[in-house]
């Protein structure tokens, strides 16, 4: 059977012993030793990737890791990533307020504020995610992993952030800074496509079409606190973009972005 990186398997031994082991990207099996040094050289590659290495790479791991596989692991939820999250949703604000002020001192602060809000969302973050394909080094549970739990935009985003707290604490406001400007606030005019989907795509309609554009819910996963919606932009009865998100509206971003980009 296949399985993603991450995820866990017990094989069974020659003497009749099972023992716990760990599928790796090129989707065969190893001992916990051996994925141990496997995680160790994948976050590596990650630190190579960021341009940024971690004087304490627990700090990295814990940013990594899901609350899925904390669980599957009995680690206690305390061990996951939601506390870096938590901090580096903070740090990004902060440093994207910053960034708006001086880039643009006449922006008033109701469209600072709607600007900042837009890129800090979490469809905004998992796009920038996608750059980094932050979801192949993500630590997920067996049950998360099967179920497309790399591409899910509420996970990579929440990583994504983590990953900023985890540079925060390790490397202070400077190199979480340059993170940010980085992967977050670099390109902001080709990123504007994105933030403003919704809107580009029904000016667009508007002007060239006489169907209506319009948003259909197909489908909602998850738990109340943490749900999922899946999205379907419609030109008429013709399907022209997909899209999820934690809300109905950014999952109707997602879906209008595929629309404009032609990624349905």
């Amino acid at each position: 059977m296949q399985a993603g990186w991450g995820e866990i398997q017990f094989l069974t031994l020659s003497d009749g012993r099972q023992e716990g082991c760990f599928a790796t990207a090129p989707y065969h099996f190893m001992t916990e030793a051996g994925y141990n040094m496997e995680k160790t050289s994948r976050l590596k590659e990650l630190e190579e990737k960021i341009g940024y290495h971690f004087q304490d790479p627990e700090l990295l791991k814990r940013a990594m890791c899901h609350s899925s596989y904390a669980n599957e692991r009995h680690m206690g939820r305390l061990n996951c990533n939601e506390r870096l999250e938590f901090l580096g949703d903070a740090v990004l604000e902060l440093a994207t307020s910053e960034f708006l002020y001086e880039r643009y001192p006449r922006m008033p602060e109701g469209d600072a504020t709607k600007t900042r809000a837009s890129i800090v969302c979490e469809q905004s973050l998992a796009f920038c995610a996608r750059s980094l394909s932050l979801g192949d080094y993500i630590l997920l549970g067996r049950g998360e992993a099967v179920s497309g739990g790399r591409e899910r935009p509420s996970i990579t985003s929440d990583a994504f952030e983590a990953l900023i707290g985890a540079i925060y604490l390790d490397g202070g406001f400077t190199n979480a800074k340059e993170f940010i400007q980085r992967f977050v606030l670099d390109d902001l005019e080709h990123k504007q496509l994105f933030f403003d989907s919704k809107t580009i795509l029904q000016e667009r309609i508007q002007a060239h079409c006489e169907e209506t554009l319009h948003y259909e819910l197909i489908h909602e996963e998850g738990p109340d606190h943490r749900k999922v919606f899946i999205v379907q932009a419609m030109l008429g009865d013709k399907i022209i973009g997909k899209g999820q998100g934690r809300t109905k509206k950014a999952a109707e971003q997602e879906a209008a972005y595929h629309a404009l980009t032609g990624n349905i």
